[in-house]
């Protein structure tokens, strides 16, 4: 259709994983979105793989986190990061980490108030991509527009106007090709299908990565800390997806694992495993002003190897290592809102990025599902910037950390001499490396995000303090919900107090004699808040929790908790941002 005329109620500008999984989210909500995106399909090209506990959660609630955890890696494959001189000759340290069978199987095993019930999984991002993406073209409330560019936007007292494009990309012959392999993007012409549509959405967020033109127009700007300048993880780096069939046999038998880096006096690189076979993300940093050259990339690669193995780029992408940056602001103050890349920019090491991103939409969506539906207050929307902003400055700041150890390790001339000197040059930067292994999990940040000073949180109780290496499970307002199992260890199919909550808030009665609901279910049904109330009469939960009701937000997070409920309306009124 040529220049229509369309509405939605949620427009979403990128259709990476952080915008395909808030079109998830609002889907669960019952609210209609439109995704645009300048790709045809998902990309086909490796970036993170990590999908730390937190996200899992996120992929179970929309009951996809069984089906994420075949992908990727094969189950026995552990997840080690090991670290070598050269891949054929010294290994000079090992962080230990199990393979997802290993991690199932202790989850199976554990204690009923185990918290990280769904344990961080490691499937390239890749792959999850392609899969989320055939998950929206199946959901009658996501409309896609993948192949289209969003241009000029405006916001109004009742909406956002959009207006987008389809774009071509030409072949060879210079024709408009529409197909997601062509290399050069360029925008539709007349007499080249031109296409444009204009579309009212109720709101417009802005997911559309590092140099988004939605925060752009919005003349919103990065803050944060200086990049880093270093051997490693520090600034212009190529990530190239490579295919290395005889790698494995060649270099790895016996020792595998999840990342492998090769640090010497000449390099200083890493791999990160696909598939557990012959495919891998590799890493190359460029000189200052260099331009990237696959042969001397494949030179890099085979110095890091020891030898000559054969080796095929599949593809290659540039990325700045070292960065910590967050946005200014997230939202316009009106209708228009960031998400993802768009509001905060990380060096991987950890795999926060992403993470990152999904927990943030996952706080966003059921508050455009709020104000859709007429049920969210006008103090709502501000809460997302209130809530989110903090979360992205600790957590780039705590990547940033993590990139600066690595970068940080001394390789001396002697590193790889097979002499009383060389083994003692590796004994040291082993022994450095190996402290590492928590850092490569950092359960603090990925289950310990908490919204202490939110307009919309009842406050109770001092918090916990936060920490980015571990997790302490707190009732406090504030927080991720505390699990427990309600089968004990031993079962395969656990069932979880997670699985119990509601598509929106969800009030628990933690004691047999904990009374009350009834008001405030008649005054939320009233108002059209979703609430579901559950049952939990478990001592270990009641403990965990401190209290003997709690109140749990569509995301997971505490709300309120007390032995006794408030007036109902007042209750309600700082919930919902009213």
């Amino acid at each position: 259709m040529d220049k229509a005329q369309l509405k939605s109620a949620v427009a979403i500008v990128g259709g990476g994983p952080v915008g395909m999984m808030l079109a998830l989210f609002l889907d669960r909500h019952g609210v209609p979105s439109v995704i645009f995106n300048l790709d045809e399909s998902a990309r086909w090209h490796p970036k993170g793989s990590t999908h730390n506990s937190r996200t899992m959660e996120h992929y179970r609630r929309l009951g996809l986190s069984a089906a994420i955890r075949h992908l990727g890696l094969p189950a026995d494959h552990p997840t080690d990061v090991a670290y070598y001189t050269r891949y054929n000759t010294h290994e000079i340290a090992r962080v230990v980490m199990p393979s997802e069978a290993e991690k199932l199987g202790a989850v199976i095993n554990a204690p009923r108030t185990h918290q990280n019930f769904e344990p961080i999984h490691r499937a390239n991002q890749m792959y999850v991509e392609r899969f989320l993406f055939e998950q929206i073209r199946l959901r009658p409330n996501i409309t896609l527009r993948f192949g289209w560019q969003v241009g000029e936007f405006s916001e109004t007292a009742t909406g956002v106007q959009l207006h987008a494009e389809r774009v071509a990309r030409r072949d060879e012959d210079g024709q408009a090709d529409y197909s997601a392999g062509a290399e050069e993007l360029v925008r539709a012409v007349a007499g080249d299908m031109a296409q444009s549509e204009t579309w009212s959405v109720d709101y417009l967020v802005g997911c559309d990565g590092g140099q988004s033109h939605i925060r752009r127009t919005l003349g919103i700007r990065y803050e944060g800390h200086d990049t880093l300048n270093q051997a490693f993880l520090g600034g212009s780096m190529i990530a190239s997806y490579i295919r290395a069939p005889a790698l494995r046999s060649q270099c790895f038998a016996g020792r595998r694992a999840w990342q492998y880096w090769a640090v010497n006096p000449q390099i200083r690189t890493a791999l990160v495993a696909l598939n557990g076979d012959d495919e891998y993300l590799y890493w190359t940093r460029l000189a200052e002003g260099a331009q990237f050259d696959e042969r001397e990339a494949a030179r890099g690669f085979h110095a890091a190897c020891g030898h000559a193995t054969p080796v095929t780029f599949l593809g290659n992408r540039n990325w700045t290592a070292g960065v910590a940056l967050w946005a200014e602001r997230l939202w316009s103050g009106h209708r228009t809102f960031l998400a993802g890349d768009a509001i905060h920019l990380f060096t991987p090491t950890g795999g926060f990025g992403m993470n990152t991103g999904i927990d943030g939409v996952a706080n966003l969506a059921w508050k455009l599902a709020a104000l859709v539906q007429g049920w969210g207050g006008s103090r709502l929307a501000a809460s997302y910037e209130v809530e989110r902003k903090p979360i992205a400055r600790r957590n780039t700041t705590a990547a940033q950390g993590l990139a600066k150890n690595v970068g940080a390790v001394k390789v001396g001339e002697e590193m790889e001499a097979d002499t009383p000197a060389g083994a003692a040059a590796r004994r040291e930067a082993g022994a450095y490396l190996a402290t590492f292994g928590e850092e490569f999990a950092y359960l603090g940040v990925q289950l310990g995000v908490r919204y202490d000073g939110s307009p919309i949180i009842w406050e109770d109780g001092a918090p916990p303090r936060d920490s980015f290496t571990s997790y302490l499970p707190s009732g406090v307002p504030g927080g991720r919900a505390p699990h427990v199992f309600f089968d004990p260890p031993g079962m395969v199919e656990r069932r979880s107090l997670f699985d119990q909550f509601g598509v929106g808030f969800t009030l628990l009665r933690l004691q047999a004699t904990a009374a009350g609901g009834a008001a405030l279910a008649a005054r939320a049904a009233a108002r059209g808040v979703p609430l579901k109330i559950v049952d939990v009469d478990d001592p270990d939960a009641r403990e965990l929790y401190g209290r003997d009701l709690a109140i749990i937000r569509p995301d997971q997070h505490v709300a309120w908790r007390g032995d006794q409920l408030p007036d109902a309306d007042r209750l309600l009124d700082r919930l919902t941002g009213a």
